[in-house]
């Protein structure tokens, strides 16, 4: 019987280990897939406080959690004026992502308008934590391009989906 019992402790143990390495896991498993639906690293993080790298994340992020499908950042350098390329219901974008301290001018529009053109997208848009100029908002009149800004973005954010 003595016998019986030590065989049975080291599988309870091996048992109970396996169960709360499980457990850990899982739990890790959880915290990992509730940071990426709030914006991965950016949980708590202002919109004013990211780096220029790390806002182009959020907003690819921000565009997956709102039915944008096939969301990819682009390399950082040699993107031909785009950060993320996205499609949501068969319409495909090209974003450039602007994380400034001051309004956006028309620089942005143009980049958005060139690499839309680049990756042969249908629609361009320029995001960003800010607004825009007004010389901006007449040239993506002209150019087609969306803005996305600020306000957009808290919105976006706020809405659950």
């Amino acid at each position: 019987m003595d016998e019986l019992l030590r065989m049975e402790q080291p599988v309870t143990l091996a048992a109970v280990s396996a169960v709360l390495v499980f457990l850990i896991f899982l739990l890790i498993g959880l915290g990992f897939w509730q940071a990426r639906r709030l914006g991965r690293r950016f949980r708590g993080k202002a919109l004013d406080e990211m780096e220029g790298h790390d806002f182009e994340y959020f907003c690819a992020d921000l565009l997956r959690r709102h039915g944008f499908d096939e969301v990819e950042v682009t390399k950082a350098s040699g993107d031909y004026g785009v950060d993320v390329l996205a499609e949501k219901d068969g319409v495909t974008y090209a974003v450039q992502c602007k994380r400034y301290d001051a309004p956006v001018g028309v620089k942005a529009v143009q980049e958005a308008c060139a690499g839309r053109e680049y990756y042969d997208r249908m629609v361009g848009a320029v995001m960003t934590n800010q607004y825009f100029t007004q010389p901006a908002v007449e040239a993506a009149k002209k150019l087609k391009i969306l803005l996305w800004d600020r306000g957009y973005l808290e919105s976006m954010m706020e809405e659950r989906v």
